[in-house]
């Protein structure tokens, strides 16, 4: 098990390579806090936060997966809800598993229901808004083109033991980009506090002069026009909103990026959130 542990959080190849260089290099703010680990898989990400005095609570859909000397992983199905109390942790970590959730709405709201006000959400997902696989769902509909088959029923099924659960582990059929990972968060209650740069995709490194002026311009051009044409809101509001939109659109690392790594703080309970939303739709034609 060592050598696995080795083998990709000491890789630059893989994510838990940077999720281990991001709590290393802000241990003094982890010591001591709870952190939960959803999903935790075989228990690297907890060893690390307990390495490094923060308080891990590791769960996930298969516990009998997780091995971690001193840590007890439980059973926990994000469709049924976080098996935590409200405000119950400091932070959570959620490492390569939005993209397997059928409803990352509802996700989004269980993380910001146990977490604290202030508290850090961490997330990492395969970035689908690098510009390879922008190529790749032009080609194909898939994640990676001439590699790998759009979703499937063959393929996309990661795991279905049915002697233990009732629910299948789905593989990458949600894969989510950054906009729609920004406005989903951000009406669980969060806000973007950094996208952290994990490491370059060779593709869509090549690919970005070629199209990166038409990207600005496009995104350039439409954020222009939103911004004259929306008038149920304010200057200040349309250009925090929109601005942030149009900066995410056209930021190179983003562009380029193997993964996403997110981190969030929470700055709203969601529910208040709701209260501040607006309509845009009144009663669908009915009086």
């Amino acid at each position: 098990m060592a050598d696995k542990h080795i083998k990709y959080e000491d890789n630059p190849q893989s994510i838990k390579y940077y999720v281990k260089r991001y709590f290393l290099a802000h241990r003094e703010f982890y010591k001591g806090k709870k952190v939960v680990d959803f999903p935790a898989g075989n228990g690297v990400t907890s060893r690390i936060l307990k390495e490094i005095g923060a308080e891990p609570i590791p769960l996930d859909l298969f516990p009998e997966y997780f091995r971690v000397e001193g840590l007890e992983c439980q059973q926990s199905n994000i469709r049924e809800g976080i098996p935590l109390e409200d405000h119950s942790a400091d932070a959570l970590v959620c490492q390569e598993g939005i993209e397997h959730f059928s409803d990352q709405y509802m996700a989004l709201q269980e993380f910001s229901r146990v977490l604290k006000m202030g508290g850090t959400l961490l997330l990492t997902t395969p970035n689908y808004s690098n510009l390879r696989s922008r190529l790749s769902y032009l080609l194909m509909e898939s994640e990676r083109f001439n590699s790998i088959m759009p979703p499937n029923e063959l393929d996309s099924i990661w795991m279905s033991q049915q002697h233990l659960t009732h629910e299948v582990y789905f593989g990458h059929i949600f894969l989510i980009g950054i906009q729609k990972l920004r406005v989903l968060a951000k009406l669980s209650g969060f806000r973007i506090k950094e996208c952290h740069f994990t490491r370059y995709r060779p593709t869509s490194l090549f690919l970005l002069p070629f199209l990166y002026p038409f990207i600005y311009f496009s995104n350039w051009w439409t954020y222009k026009k939103n911004m004259r044409k929306n008038k149920d809101y304010d200057l200040a509001t349309k250009k925090a909103v929109y601005g942030e939109i149009f900066r995410l659109a056209v930021d190179p690392k983003i562009l380029i990026g193997g993964h996403l790594m997110v981190e969030f703080i929470k700055e709203k309970e969601a529910h208040d959130v709701n209260q501040d939303l607006r309509s845009q739709h009144h009663g669908f034609g009915l009086t």
